[in-house]
């Protein structure tokens, strides 16, 4: 079973919230976190290349440097404020018409060394390295990691009950998404949230942030090692989460743009699809109008924005392996048959002929970077399921790279959990 405890968060006071909350580091760039950042944002730390002129590089010493003066600074004026004792806390996100509910709570290190978070994704060394850094000279998680965990009905009633009461925070961000965050001051419901996970709760699954995961595994590691009277229940044992049940949670989408076809003429293209595929026309222009943007209608359908068409690719029967975990992923399906065979592009994570596009960006997106001559093909997929996710896992098997996209994302200065 997963091993958790509450922490005393360090929290913007309620009057400033929208000023220092922010998106994660991950997913502005540097141009762009400048541009939003105002005085007070979170961003000032966890991206602190942003205030040298020009901006500086995110792995210079004195960005480093910088993240923890910042960091400190911001202590120092009242904009993060430490809480009066360990709470665990709830926190709510709404896209349009579902809400999700987590609760966030420090989730143990251990649990990831063990397998019992449970990770889907391989992730880089160089940027575990770089979140460790971030995480070694603030001695604090700044950012929350996103964990899946299988429905608990009694957990499930205490974030009802929670929710029921006045948040702490509400606000609504630049993407129409809305943020809700209560704290759970009861002692015993504290005390009853930590047996419930201890008793019934067998894994924490990563949804996102598995170089942040790794990161802080890592540092805990680094401090353990480095303490001869350690037992495992230090504060560096235990890192942020916030964790959600897995009914409520829902993946987008993870399409792909190409810049070419490989020496291929469009029409040579399309016939050697026809080996794999029932290849369709699913869109053309009418009347000086573009054509209608055509959506993957199940698993194994795929839709493709090729010149200025939408086309309709449907694997045949015998092309991949239902019994396969991995090989019936419409993204390894996606990856055998068209990139690698087809395209010749081998390997996802270094090959500059191919991108990524998040489906929160719309269809729109892929024939807008077709149609500007920067991508000659487009590809949109169904979106794996939470079960898919959690059977992978569960098999101890890993996605191809960019498989899962999931919105909202978390809003990084609710909460900060500190290693001392």
């Amino acid at each position: 079973m997963v091993r958790v405890k509450p922490f005393a968060a360090l929290r913007p006071p309620k009057g400033i919230v929208t000023e220092v909350a922010a998106p994660p580091y991950d997913v502005l760039n540097s141009e762009e976190a400048k541009r939003m950042a105002g005085e007070k944002s979170l961003l000032h730390i966890t991206k602190p290349e942003i205030d040298f002129d020009p901006i500086a590089g995110e792995h210079e010493q004195r960005t480093y440097d910088r993240a923890v003066e910042n960091f400190r600074a911001w202590q120092q004026k009242g904009w993060l404020v430490r809480e009066d004792k360990e709470k665990y806390y709830v926190y709510a996100q709404t896209m349009g018409r579902r809400t999700q509910y987590g609760i966030v709570l420090c989730a143990h290190t251990d649990d990831y060394a063990s397998g019992i978070i449970k990770k889907h994704e391989l992730t880089r060394k160089d940027k575990e390295d770089d979140r460790m850094i971030h995480v070694r000279i603030q001695n604090a998680n700044i950012e929350p990691v996103f964990f899946a965990f299988k429905d608990n009905a009694e957990l499930a009633g205490i974030i009802a009950k929670t929710a029921a009461g006045v948040p702490e925070y509400k606000f609504v961000d630049e993407n129409d998404f809305t943020h809700t965050f209560w704290v759970i001051d009861d002692d015993a419901v504290n005390a009853r949230i930590t047996e419930i996970f201890t008793r019934d709760v067998d894994a924490f699954y990563v949804a996102d942030g598995h170089h942040r995961t790794a990161a802080a595994a890592r540092v805990g590691a680094e401090k353990r090692a480095q303490n001869p009277a350690h037992t495992g229940d230090e504060e560096y044992n235990f890192f942020m989460a916030v964790c959600f049940p897995e009914s409520q949670l829902a993946i987008i989408d993870y399409n792909r743009v190409v810049k070419d076809l490989n020496g291929l003429q469009p029409e040579e293209f399309l016939k050697a699809l026809e080996a794999d595929f029932e290849v369709s026309l699913a869109s053309k222009p009418r009347c000086g109008r573009p054509a209608k943007p055509f959506a993957p209608t199940g698993l194994h359908n795929f839709s493709m924005y090729l010149g200025d068409k939408w086309y309709s690719l449907t694997a045949k029967p015998g092309r991949y392996d239902d019994a396969d975990p991995i090989g019936v992923l419409d993204v390894t399906i996606l990856s055998n048959l068209v990139l690698d065979k087809i395209l010749g592009i081998k390997d996802l994570r270094t090959d500059k002929r191919i991108d990524f596009v998040g489906g929160i960006r719309g269809l729109g997106e892929l024939s807008r970077r077709v149609d500007s001559g920067e991508m000659a093909v487009a590809f949109a997929l169904y979106p794996v399921s939470m079960k898919q996710l959690i059977n992978i896992a569960d098999t101890g098997n890993i996605m191809p790279p960019k498989t899962t996209w999931f919105e909202p994302k978390l809003r990084s200065g609710l909460a900060i959990h500190t290693l001392d």
